[in-house]
Formats: structure tokens, sequence, C-alpha cells
């Protein structure tokens, strides 16, 4: 006899056709959505999957596989509810942007610097290298703080503040001193290449040299952040060493040092070299560096408490990067102003001719100090070149929006600075007069750039809803605009001292004159547009001005 079988145990074939039906239709749409769904996701998970050749992730400074996680970091509190105890781990987690950044303080055009003002001035412009170095400083935090507090760099930023054609103006100016930066920063390892080589090397193959390896130490950040960095911290190892040991060997008078440092002094003699100094300090692809470098690390910009920690430990490390820059420039002023101030020799030192001088004045030695000038000064001139390359790739993608690879990016950046380096190597290789008359129009370039890095940044950092509650306040801001319209002006100085020296003719005149009004004009629409105290000023006297006019 068969069994019965329980009702709730067994329901017949045909009992519910329609729920049958309802159910294989559910297994049929599940089934379709896992085969559209990537293999690492669920239908249930709001994550992104990560690719690797997402164009998106080419387009940011730093990919998310890129930046460096730190240890023991606020990430899950929103808000910032006091400081965390100091710590020497997060500290060295945090360094190597800072550094990275200094670099710009120790390019061959501010060694040039240094070494002219030691041999012309002696030590009597020590306090303004100084006090030069504190506002680059200056400068240098606010562009790390927009970095960090919005999560994207100046570049990018400026993208979306500005027109089109606003945009297209700055990204030319940024390009434009950008390549005057990399013909001096290549130059200078051309000409340390030469000086190791003994002349065997003439600047054209140096130039070919230092481009090879630009790329080659490039190729590094492929194996991550921190080994890259670890270069650059040989580079300025070396260039420590290397003008450290020149000072010892010189034997600078250290109280004419220490005076040097604390009482300021100027002259007539002497004011061309000190806008110099000052001019050198700010570098205009050096402002849209930093913002991007501090990227590198992984902060959460929506929580307050990562944004205030990062910035803390940043200031702490930019502060020390700039006063290791700052000890060596030092030692390059004292050492030329030692052997040279005073001397006939004083007017004629550039960076072509200053490791001879040096072998004439202080001999051989043990090691030539011949060498170990071209050693310290080839560390700068590398190292400079390739922040150079960062610099100009991320310029290039956040002007542009450019959808290209790193890779592509770094080389069109490159090719834009090496091409012209390689005409002028062969083109000023005549004499070093020649190279000197070159050096002075690129430091012109470049201080004709120094607005247009300047204002955008410090419009940016001061609007609330775009910073939140670490826009600057009312004495920083004032603080920084003073300083940005001292190196402004000493910048201007500059140009019209050099202009009524070297244009001639009515027709060179009259577009210079053009070029000029152009350009103030655009300098006053920037400065117009960043709604500080002197763009109310300047726009109260440009109505006033106007009324005047039309009465």
């Amino acid at each position: 006899m068969n069994s019965t079988t329980s009702p709730h145990n067994h329901a017949p074939p045909n009992s519910h056709p329609q729920a049958n039906q309802l159910q294989a239709d559910d297994r049929d749409k599940e089934d379709e959505s896992r085969r559209l769904l990537p293999l690492s996701a669920s239908p249930k998970s709001d994550a992104v999957p990560i690719q690797t050749d997402n164009v998106d992730d080419e387009e940011a400074a730093y990919e998310a596989r890129q930046k460096i996680l730190i240890a023991d970091f606020e990430l899950d509190s929103p808000n910032y509810s006091g400081a965390p105890p100091f710590s020497f781990k997060k500290l060295w987690m945090f360094t190597g942007p800072g550094f990275l950044m200094s670099i710009a303080f120790l390019d061959p055009g501010n060694l040039e610097g240094d070494l002219q003002a030691g041999a012309i001035a002696g030590y009597s412009l020590l306090w303004l290298l100084m006090w030069a170095t504190a506002m680059g400083l200056l400068i240098q935090l606010l562009s790390a703080r927009l970095g960090v507090a919005t999560g994207r760099h100046l570049a990018e930023l400026c993208r979306d503040e500005y027109p089109d054609w606003a945009r297209i103006v700055l990204w030319f100016m940024a390009e434009v001193a950008l390549i005057g930066a990399d013909i001096q920063e290549v130059i200078g390892s051309a000409i340390a290449i030469q000086i190791l080589s003994r002349g065997f090397l003439p600047l054209w193959a140096g130039v070919l040299i230092t481009a090879a390896d630009c790329f080659i130490f490039l190729l590094l950040e492929n194996y991550g952040v921190r080994k890259l960095e670890a270069v650059f911290a040989v580079l300025i190892t070396t260039m420590g060493l290397s003008f450290a040991w020149m000072f010892a060997d010189a034997k600078p008078s250290r109280k004419e040092l220490v005076i040097g440092l604390l009482v300021p002094r100027l002259s007539s003699r002497t004011i061309r070299q000190a806008v110099g100094v000052v001019g050198c300090v700010i570098m205009p692809h050096n402002v849209f560096l930093h913002s991007a470098l501090v990227q590198s690390r992984q902060i959460d910009p929506d929580k307050k408490g990562q944004v205030q920690e990062a910035l803390n430990y940043y200031s702490i490390e930019s502060s020390a990067a700039l006063f290791v820059s700052f000890l060596i420039n030092l030692c390059v002023t004292t050492v030329f102003a030692k052997g040279f101030s005073g001397s006939k020799q004083a007017e004629y030192i550039g960076l072509v001719n200053a490791g001879q001088y040096l072998e004439e004045k202080y001999g051989g030695g043990l090691f030539p100090i011949l060498y170990i000038w071209g050693i310290g000064l080839l560390a700068a001139g590398t190292s400079s070149t390739i922040t150079g390359t960062y610099a100009g790739q991320f310029i290039m993608g956040g002007f542009l929006n450019l959808r290209l690879k790193k890779s592509l990016r770094a080389l069109i950046t490159r090719s834009c600075a090496i091409i012209p380096t390689i005409i002028v190597a062969l083109v000023f290789n005549k004499s070093e007069s020649s190279l000197d008359i070159l050096n002075e129009w690129l430091n012109v370039l470049q201080s004709i750039q120094i607005p247009f890095a300047l204002i955008p940044l410090l419009t940016l950092v001061s609007k609330e809803q775009l910073m939140g509650v670490f826009k600057i306040g009312t004495i920083l801001g004032r603080a920084a605009w003073t300083v940005a319209g001292l190196v402004m002006v000493i910048n201007g100085y500059l140009l019209l001292h050099f202009f009524l020296s070297e244009v001639n003719g009515v027709l060179i005149g009259f577009l210079v004159s053009a070029g000029t009004a152009a350009y103030v004009a655009f300098v006053v629409y920037l400065i117009l547009r960043s709604d500080c105290e002197l763009s109310n000023w300047l726009s109260r006297f440009i109505t006033h001005t106007s009324a005047c006019c039309g009465n």
C-alpha cells in the first residue's frame, strides 16, 4: 500500500502554474543581471569597480592605487574634535611633497642668482634671502592648503573658475613659464656634465643626457611614489653635501654672515641683485606643482579631521624642506661672497664660468672644488628637470582636461622643453656672455608669469564655497596679498629696468607697449574677479576714473 503524503510536504505539480512561471522569470532576470555585471561586483554593491586603464583615473593627479595610506589616520571621524597627539611616524609618512617642492628653490637659475648676489653684494643681502624664503614658504603653504582642502590641484580649479578664454590664456602663460624654467634647468645640467667631463661633452650632448635621465627617473614612479621621493632625497643630500663642502673649503667670515642675516642693508649698487633674490623665490610652475603633490597621500577632503591633521604635518614638512633649501642657498652665496666680493671678476661671474673661477680662487686640493661645484650643479639641474616634467603634466592635464596617459603627457611636456633647449644650446653656445644674456631673458620671461599663478591661488583659497572652514582668514589674506603684491612690484621693477636697457627702436617699443597694456589689463581682470579688498579698491578706482573721464 502506498503511503499518504501530507499536503504541507508535497504540492501537486500543476497546483500554482502562475507562481512557477514568475519564479522562472525572476531566475532568468537574475542570471541576465549577473552576466551584465563585472565579476568583482555584486548586484547589491554600491562600490565602483577599479579599472586600471580608466580615463577618469588618468585625469587625477594620482590614481587611487598610487596614494599612500597614512597609518592611524582619523579615517572615520567626519568632524575635527581636537588635535591628536603629534607623531613622528605620521610626519615621516607625510614627508616628501615639500622636499619635491623645495627643488624649485635650488634650481640652476636660483644658484646663479645666489652666486651673483654673493659676488657683487657680498654678505649684505643674506637677510633678504632669508625673508624671501619665508615669503615663498607662505605662498607654498597656501598652495598645499588648496590641494588638501579641495582634493584638486590649482590647474583643475582654474579650469572651473575662469571662462574658456581666460583659462586658455592662463594655461599658455603657465606653459611659457615652465618652458623658460626648463631651459635654465636643462642648460644648468648640461653645464655640469661639461664640467665633469672636462669639456669632452659639448653642451648639446649634455642636454640630451639630461632629457634621458629625466625619463629614467620618472619610470621610478611606476614602483611607487615613495621610491621617487627617495631619489629626490638622494639628490638634495648630494646638493647639501657638495655645497657644504665648498663652504668648509672657502671658510666664509662667520661674523659677516651673522651680520648679513640680522642687519638689513641695501644700496643702489646692489638693487638689481636684491630684485633677483626675491624674484627667483616664486616660481609660477611650483605653485601649481605643490597643490598636486600633496594629493599623493590618501586624504578625504570631506572629513575635517583628516584635512586639518594633514595640513599640520604638511606645514612642518614644507618648513623643514625650505629651511634646508635656505641653508644650501646660504652656502652658495657666502662662498662667492668670500671669494669674489669687491674683485674685478665679480661682474663677470655666471653659471657657465663659476666653476673655473672657483678653481682659480681655491685651487685643487684632495677633491677639486670645480668637481664639487659640478656635482652639486648636476644634482640641482637633474632634480629640477624632473619636477618640471611633473609640473608640466599637472598643468596640461588640469587646464585642458586632456584624456591622455601620464606617460604620453610626460613625453609631450618634456619635448616642449627639450626641443627649444637643444636649439638654445646650439645657438647660444658661442660665448659665455651669450648664455648669460639668455639667462636674463629667461628670468624676465618667468617674472612676467608670476601674477598668473599667484592671483588665481589667492582667489581660490579665499573662497568659502570652495574651501569651507579652511578658507584663509582676513589677517592671513592681507599678508598673502601683501607678499604677492610685493613680489609683483619687485618683478615689475626688474622688467622695467630690463626693457629700458635692452629694447631699442620705435617698432619694438610700440610692440612692447601694446603687449604691456594687454598684460596689465589681464592682471586687472584677474584681480577684479578675486573679490578681495584689493579688488574692491581697484573697482572703485576704475569707476571713479571713468566718471572723471566722462565729465
